[in-house]
């Protein structure tokens, strides 16, 4: 009886996180349209933020708890789902387009930063101290990097946004107050699912003999990674290829910076060196989804862009069913 509670606890915390990102996105995106921000501009901060909060929720609760391996399952998971799940299920819905820009910056970027995050987690390994961990001087470098990004973004529109197509302009029909309302409703779902969501799944984690680290990196990685496969999937249909694109780089790249960052800067998290392979998959899965867009450009005139086509979707999708598999077995 106390399993079902949980499960049932459970699957309502993922309810929460869901519609508290859908809030939050629905009202931040509808005040950023005030302001005509592009599609992609608003797919790599606006929505990216919103469909990344619940990680934040998530870890930041895990954090204040000790549940170091939640903290790191949750975030490398949502990743590697972001990677392999979503922008396979959105690619084979309809191939991506991808900037020459956006593919130098910020898929350099997302690239980078699990490398950083893989120096700064080995700290035995690398520079001889006693214990591995993402301490607080981490994490204050991790928010720093991502204020810096967050300032390149708004300080460097243009050229994210010369290959892009001009956005039709868009009718407001709601007040800024009820746009605030939303946001702020959305946050306090957030928070109260995140920590619904982590109680059960470590009670779940317990309770079937299955480690912190693949609670997070399954069960807890996937439900907090549903808003960004419904927003892409959505994105997809529309073939809106801004929004579903810059959705996932943008949640990665919020992932490691703001979800690690602030959940190290509150208190050091420890860090489980059986992690390493799941790291390892995320680096490699991303070089693989920025080798399998590479070789395929597309001319338009004097524009170089790239594409996602569906076949590469799809390996990246069997690829996260395989490893997840792995996981459980």
């Amino acid at each position: 009886m106390d399993v079902l509670i949980a499960l049932v606890v459970l699957a309502f915390g993922f309810l929460l996180l869901i519609k508290g990102a859908d809030f939050l996105v629905d009202g931040a995106s509808s005040i950023a349209t005030r302001f005509n921000i592009s599609d992609l501009i608003i797919g790599l901060t606006i929505v990216s933020f919103g469909t990344s909060a619940p990680e934040v929720g998530v870890n930041i609760n895990a954090a204040w708890a000790g549940s170091s391996d939640m903290v790191y399952g949750n975030v490398v998971g949502s990743n590697i789902y972001n990677t392999c799940l979503i922008l396979g299920v959105a690619g084979m819905i309809y191939p991506l387009t991808i900037s020459k820009t956006t593919l130098r910056f910020e898929g350099a970027l997302s690239i980078g930063l699990v490398v950083l995050l893989i120096l700064l987690s080995n700290d035995q390994y690398l520079f001889g101290a006693t214990s591995n961990e993402l301490s607080q001087l981490d994490g204050g470098i991790l928010l720093v990097i991502f204020m810096l990004f967050i300032i390149r973004l708004a300080t460097h529109t243009e050229p994210l946004e010369q290959n892009m197509k001009t956005n039709t302009p868009k009718t407001i029909t709601r007040s800024v107050y009820v746009d605030l309302i939303s946001v702020g409703g959305g946050i306090a779902g957030l928070v109260f699912g995140g920590q619904l969501v982590l109680d059960n799944a470590v009670f779940l984690a317990k309770t079937w003999g299955m480690t912190e680290r693949v609670i997070g990196l399954t069960v807890v990685a996937i439900g907090t990674s549903l808003p960004e496969l419904a927003t892409s999937a959505v994105a997809a249909l529309k073939k809106n290829s801004d929004i579903a694109i810059g959705n996932v780089i943008g949640s990665n790249i919020f992932n490691i910076l703001l979800v690690l960052g602030a959940s190290s800067l509150l208190t050091p998290i420890s860090f489980n060196v059986s992690s390493n392979m799941d790291l390892f998959f995320l680096l490699s899965v991303s070089l693989l989804l920025i080798c399998f867009i590479l070789f395929n450009p597309i001319k338009e005139g004097v524009i170089t862009q790239y594409k996602l086509a569906r076949i590469p979707s799809a390996i990246l999708f069997l690829l996260v069913v395989a490893y997840t598999v792995f996981l459980l077995i």
